[in-house]
């Protein structure tokens, strides 16, 4: 027997913006008594929780920037913003398995809008 499940919906989040997301979550959770933090939630809390480089607000700023570029689509926007990259060589690797190369006056364009969040 096979049992498939069928993808409704699809949307990118930041880690900054899972992190607001969780921690409601946590607190609904503190508030009640019958219901323990599950471990996966917790151990979830904690990874956004040292990772989350800027505020869920300025994330979405940097993705919404970030996307109106021709080069940059909304998933690659959301892994640019979580990693928030330095130099060309750490904006190439996010762009490794893309099926285009981008030049440096694009890699410095989006290294630039994202230099503005660092």
């Amino acid at each position: 027997m096979t049992i498939f499940k069928e993808k409704l919906d699809e949307e990118y989040v930041t880690i900054a913006e899972a992190k607001t997301i969780l921690n409601e979550v946590e607190a609904e959770r503190a508030d009640d008594e019958d219901r323990d933090l599950q471990y996966e939630l917790a151990r979830a809390v904690e990874h956004v929780n040292r990772h989350a480089s800027l505020e869920a607000d300025e994330a979405q700023e940097l993705v919404d920037q970030l996307t109106e570029l021709e080069t940059v689509n909304a998933k690659t926007a959301h892994l640019i913003a979580d990693l928030l990259p330095e130099d060309r060589t750490e904006l190439r690797a996010i762009y490794a398995k893309e099926r285009f190369n981008l030049d440096g006056e694009e890699l410095d364009e989006i290294l630039d809008i994202v230099a503005q969040y660092a």
